[in-house]
């Protein structure tokens, strides 16, 4: 089951399976939360599992930490099957959005509590206590109650307690959900930069893109209780599998066409919206009048007021323009009721956009830019 090795950023080299799953399913009646599911997460991995509300992540994330059982398949952690495994004897923890802190408590309470279920000595757990409140950066608010701190830190406090029995597998469910933009980006830094550091596996649940692709070593897109694609975020970013994930991850311009011809990598199309001819650079088996998607990037797609005399060139009129201050994205309509979604750094100071509203611009991108997918 091991894969590829990955590269963290302090130069080792993990190849190594500590979580296999071999067709996993959990069904409730007749709905399939996880169908027929195979994983294979490394050791010392930061491993998501992205996707819609209802895809089946978090009743994945539940099974491996064993308050699910799965009506079929095995689950093995770092050799050994989990099943019968109660989840108190499982080599993981769970840390879960809401946190759940104990008000009464305080923080050091709060992160001893696993260990004195355990029947820890009160000198092993304090010196436990010390050294994870210490690694999350709180060691100075050790006395203080939930209600006194921050989201953020009752986040890291959650994440201390989850660290605190030294797990082998840490699993976190939609983590920094509770967390305002601002500091869930910069909590989304230190979460990764602690994991680096401790090398322990986190398996991280969210529906976020943007945090799983700024967090992960390894992506699974999950739809409908299945794993659609697994890979680095610049994989499933740059080379999707299907439109369902081309159209998941980030913004994705679909343009369906009919094959006229392929050749020596190239392949030719004619679109349906617009009936425009275009190439695309790709490698995929092809015949004449095969039906294709072509996912271009918004980012990779060029504007201007004059034709280029590009291979790819399409013509239309700006209808909307969304203003995000590092860059501008603009909606273009091609044909009747077709737009393309057109992303723009805003590199200059300028009084007013070169592009704006009703402006009848150029489309433009690389053959080697335009994705073909056949599902």
């Amino acid at each position: 089951m091991n894969g590829p090795a990955f590269r963290r950023s302090n130069g080792a080299v993990q190849t190594e399976t500590i979580l296999g799953l071999e067709r996993v399913t959990r069904r409730f009646g007749d709905f399939a939360a996880v169908d027929d599911v195979d994983l294979a997460v490394r050791r010392g991995e930061l491993f998501s599992l992205l996707g819609e509300s209802g895809c089946g992540k978090t009743t994945l994330l539940r099974m491996i930490a064993g308050f699910e059982s799965p009506d079929s398949g095995r689950i093995i952690i770092d050799g050994r099957d989990m099943a019968g495994v109660q989840p108190y004897e499982r080599p993981v923890n769970m840390v879960f959005q809401s946190y759940a802190l104990f008000p009464h408590m305080r923080v050091a309470q709060n992160v001893a509590y696993g260990l004195k279920q355990e029947g820890m000595s009160r000198s092993e757990r304090d010196d436990r206590v010390n050294d994870v409140l210490s690694l999350v950066g709180l060691s100075a608010l050790a006395n203080r109650k939930p209600d006194q701190l921050s989201g953020g830190q009752r986040q890291r406090v959650a994440l201390a307690r989850g660290l605190a029995k030294r797990p082998k597998i840490l699993l976190l469910d939609e983590p920094l959900g509770a967390l305002d933009r601002k500091l869930r980006k910069r909590t989304q830094f230190e979460l990764v930069n602690l994991q680096d550091r401790i090398g322990t596996t986190f398996i991280l649940v969210t529906h976020d893109q943007e945090e799983a692709m700024t967090m992960s070593d390894r992506i699974a897109v999950m739809g409908a209780g299945q794993i659609l694609q697994i890979g680095t975020p610049r994989a499933v970013y740059e080379y999707p599998n299907s439109r369902l994930v081309a159209d998941f991850i980030g913004a994705a311009n679909l343009l369906e066409g009919e094959v006229l011809g392929a050749e020596a990598g190239t392949i030719r199309i004619r679109l349906n919206a617009t009936g425009t001819p275009i190439v695309a650079m790709s490698d995929a088996r092809v015949a004449h009048g095969d039906v294709v998607t072509v996912m271009v990037r918004p980012e990779k797609i060029q504007s201007s007021r004059e034709p280029v005399g590009d291979q790819n060139e399409l013509f239309g009129k700006v209808l909307d323009i969304a203003y995000l201050g590092d860059m501008s994205i603009y909606h273009v309509e091609v044909a009747d009721g077709f737009r393309i979604q057109v992303a723009a750094a805003n590199r200059h100071h300028t009084d007013e956009p070169p592009i704006t509203w009703d402006d009848m611009i150029y489309l433009t991108w690389h053959p080697g830019d335009g994705m073909v997918l056949m599902a």
